[in-house]
């Protein structure tokens, strides 16, 4: 039987629901099911701190980990593709974090061409708390 062909709104939704995760348990478990049920291969990745300077950590460890976890290949096109997707995502929050710590998870889903990322984070000075979301798509040859 052939695995069942989703669009890039089905895999962003699998991205999203990997980043709003709240346990090692509950991610292993979602990832578990989103490969069997549907073969979609996702990773999540937790990361915090001033949002500036931890850009670029954030962008290293999204890449890393999809490389780590097969969703893509250890070359530029693998590394691009996720990096361009972080990047795109962080880019819908940026304004409401610039110079705030933030903290949260991404989630990254890939099945075929299609590759998401998703970002949920929480943009905090104190006790004074915001809930941001980014949600970025990009193609790769499967």
């Amino acid at each position: 039987m052939a695995p069942i062909e989703l669009t890039s709104i089905d895999i962003g939704r699998a991205a999203l629901k990997m980043a709003v995760t709240e346990s090692r348990t509950e991610e292993q478990a979602l990832r578990q099911q989103l490969m069997e049920q549907q073969g979609i291969q996702t990773v999540a990745i937790d990361f915090g701190g001033e949002f500036v300077p931890s850009v670029k950590k954030i962008i290293e460890r999204a890449v890393v980990a999809a490389q780590r976890q097969g969703l893509v290949p250890s070359n530029h096109v693998g590394e691009g593709a996720v990096a361009g997707a972080v990047r795109a995502a962080l880019g819908q929050i940026s304004s409401q974090a610039v110079g705030l710590s933030v903290g949260g998870k991404i989630g990254v889903a890939r099945q075929g061409e299609h590759l998401c990322v998703a970002i949920y984070l929480g943009i905090g000075v104190l006790n004074l708390n915001e809930v941001a979301v980014g949600l970025a798509h990009r193609s790769l040859p499967a």
